[in-house]
């Protein structure tokens, strides 16, 4: 179980601690799973400003208003709650040899527009095979 603090951040990379926790497993597949219903995990590019460009997306598809019927927390907060529609809570990757079968670009992240909890937990689970 990773524990993550966003603070500003509404996508933060976790491939770090995914390869860690990967290292001398052999072959199997990894589940990353956000227990969250306001936040997902999605494989993306990271570094060549993916980031902001998915935030402003984002931004673009669940605006943060009073349009919402879920309508607790900070304005706009029922948006948090429609994301893991759009990014689901988690993705399933294969491990060749302890190491995440990724692309040359791709990177595993947390994403989480909700401001009104910048701590989150992600669930690691490996299946040997």
């Amino acid at each position: 179980m990773l524990t993550i603090e966003t603070g500003d951040r509404r996508i933060v990379d976790l491939t770090a601690e995914v390869r860690a926790f990967c290292a001398g497993k052999g072959d199997g597949l990894l589940s990353v799973f956000a227990p969250h219903a306001t936040a997902g995990v999605a494989v993306m590019e990271t570094g060549a400003g993916s980031e902001p460009d998915a935030v402003a997306m984002l931004e673009r598809l669940l605006p943060r208003d009073d349009r919402y019927r879920h309508a607790h927390g900070s304005p706009g907060h029922g948006a948090d709650h429609v994301l893991p529609v759009i990014v689901a809570p988690s993705v399933t990757i294969p491990v060749l040899a302890g190491e995440p079968g990724l692309g040359i670009w791709q990177s595993i992240v947390l994403v989480d527009t909700n401001r009104d909890n910048p701590r989150r937990t992600v669930r690691l689970s490996f299946l040997a095979g």
